[in-house]
């Protein structure tokens, strides 16, 4: 429990020993059920005083009631956003329920996290799909708006907190080898997985040192995306999963009357209806634990994933609400300002 929480019958003076002995300078309120029901400050002390109220009055007569809050699946970014939207410093953070689930910060927001989590970015396929451009260039090396594909990755993981990078290189590996070295002009770490033979989405995992420990984040050379990977790494760790994939909202729209009959005869018809999935968005949490399963050799994500529900293990999906986009096509790649400089 936080160390700057009150009782909802717990009197004045109960929160301004809280808020003296706290570094948190707030005090929250709670009911019987750790639902919050408000916040004091300081200043809301001050001016119960100034009003008249005793020491010995409820902490209820001076707090903030419905105060500002974000729900427990918020990451850094929104709560950093709305802090400096709201002028605040510190927004509790609760469940659907309303019960009090932790308090950011501004301060603590405003560090740089740092992860010991390894990082694997996938940049060995052909790109295929995205020829003639690929023809002389690896399909992460392309760029967009005038910097490669997998740059703009690499520095996303930086920026949230990330240092230790593996690359998986087969195709024209060369040219990232090159381009990226050993990750001193980042200030960063990385190591490569040179495949002899492409081993599919992800045989070169088998590749990977035994002593990483943590959990390895595992994403596609291909994908552009602002997801919070903070908030990731938090989901796949409470929801103890030995593997979290990230999901994506794919629509389609059947462009015909779509019939649904029975022994012939028509029950009802829907004008070009609109269909909902969750598709794999190339985005992964991996419990080191996994890697036991991958072989030497040609394996697939998909593969791994079968196999993990196989034998019953947790595999928890996250859904990608922020921006997120697969350079799948020509038409796609330049609709986004993509070139190649190769």
């Amino acid at each position: 429990m936080l160390d700057c929480v009150l009782n909802f019958s717990d009197n004045i003076l109960s929160a301004i020993k809280i808020i003296d002995k706290s570094s948190k300078q707030v005090c929250l309120v709670i009911d019987d059920n750790n639902i919050l029901l408000g916040i004091v400050t300081d200043g809301d002390i001050r001016r119960g005083i100034l009003n008249g109220l005793s020491l010995e009055d409820s902490v209820t007569k001076i707090m903030t009631s419905k105060p500002v809050t974000v729900d427990e699946n918020c990451g850094r970014p929104k709560s950093l956003e709305l802090m400096n939207a709201k002028l605040i410093h510190h927004i509790p953070v609760v469940n659907k329920h309303g019960v009090l689930v932790d308090l950011h910060l501004l301060d603590d927001l405003l560090q740089k996290p740092k992860f010991d989590n390894s990082v694997v970015l996938m940049a060995g396929g052909r790109g295929e799909r995205l020829r003639p451009f690929t023809d002389s260039c690896p399909k992460p090396m392309l760029e967009v708006n005038g910097k490669p594909i997998l740059e703009i990755i690499l520095q996303k993981c930086i920026d949230a907190g990330f240092s230790n990078f593996y690359i998986s290189v087969n195709y024209l590996k060369d040219k990232i080898i090159n381009y990226f070295d050993n990750g001193k002009k980042w200030g960063i770490n990385i190591n490569y997985l040179e495949e002899e033979s492409f081993l599919g989405t992800c045989g070169c995992l088998s590749l990977l040192p035994h002593n990483l420990g943590n959990d390895i984040i595992v994403m596609n050379g291909d994908i552009i995306t602002d997801l919070d990977l903070d908030r990731l790494i938090r989901f796949h760790q409470k929801s103890d999963n030995l593997m979290t994939v990230c999901s994506r909202f794919h629509r389609v729209r059947i462009p015909f009357a779509v019939l649904n009959t029975h022994q012939n005869s028509i029950v009802n018809i829907t004008e070009k209806p609109l269909y909902e999935y969750q598709v794999n968005a190339g985005v992964y949490v991996l419990n080191t634990r996994c890697l036991e399963r991958i072989s030497g050799g040609f394996y697939n994500m998909t593969d791994l994933i079968e196999k993990l529900l196989y034998e019953n293990e947790n595999v928890g999906a996250f859904p990608i609400h922020e921006n997120w986009r697969d350079i799948g096509n020509p038409s796609e790649f330049k609709a986004i300002g993509g070139s190649s400089s190769f």
